[in-house]
């Protein structure tokens, strides 16, 4: 997956990285290689901090509210690895995340989606960001729709169920509904 990762950056920040003033072309590679930790480390964030829910729903192309989260955090994440790598202004790297990483989730998203794309599928995705390799995620999607559609009280159930919660009381202040709560004891968070 992260190969395929680093290719989407490559296509995807020509204007942004290559061809932008702020970053010497000497650290053109150092910059790319800050966007894909960023996003990858981001899409981990995402999973492992409360919103599983909003990444599995970006991963199966639904919950617009939910992806737009996703999409924020990811940023964000990218916009510190910038920073700390190549020591330029959060301005500077606002802009290049708010062009780059829409455009790769986007693409990364709809290659995970395409049957006829085996280079990554959503398995790989949500995978990878939970440290869950082999696990059938999608199959456990498609088994908690009870009413034949998945919405996001299918997509909790199926990501507690699959990081090893089981009921979602206690901590219901997080994003998720007690998931993120849930997940963050999981992973030593509070």
């Amino acid at each position: 997956m992260l190969d395929t990762l680093m290719n989407l950056v490559r296509q995807s920040s020509g204007d942004a990285v290559i061809n932008n003033p702020e970053i010497p072309n000497e650290q053109n590679n150092v910059a790319l290689e800050a966007i894909q930790n960023g996003i990858f480390g981001g899409l981990q964030q995402q999973a492992q901090g409360g919103n599983l829910g909003g990444l599995m729903g970006m991963v199966m192309g639904q919950g617009s509210g939910q992806q737009t989260q996703v999409v924020q955090g990811v940023e964000q994440n990218v916009q510190q690895n910038l920073m700390q790598r190549l020591g330029i202004s959060p301005q500077v790297a606002t802009s290049i995340a708010a062009v780059v990483v829409p455009m790769v989730l986007n693409k990364l998203m709809n290659k995970a989606q395409d049957p006829n794309d085996p280079s990554v599928s959503q398995n790989d995705i949500l995978g990878a960001a939970t440290g869950k390799q082999g696990v059938d995620w999608m199959g456990a999607a498609s088994s908690a729709m009870a009413d034949g559609r998945l919405d996001m009280g299918d997509l909790m159930r199926v990501a507690g169920g699959m990081m090893g919660g089981g009921s979602s009381s206690g901590n219901s202040q997080q994003s998720g509904g007690g998931l993120g709560g849930m997940l963050g004891g999981l992973f030593g968070g509070k």
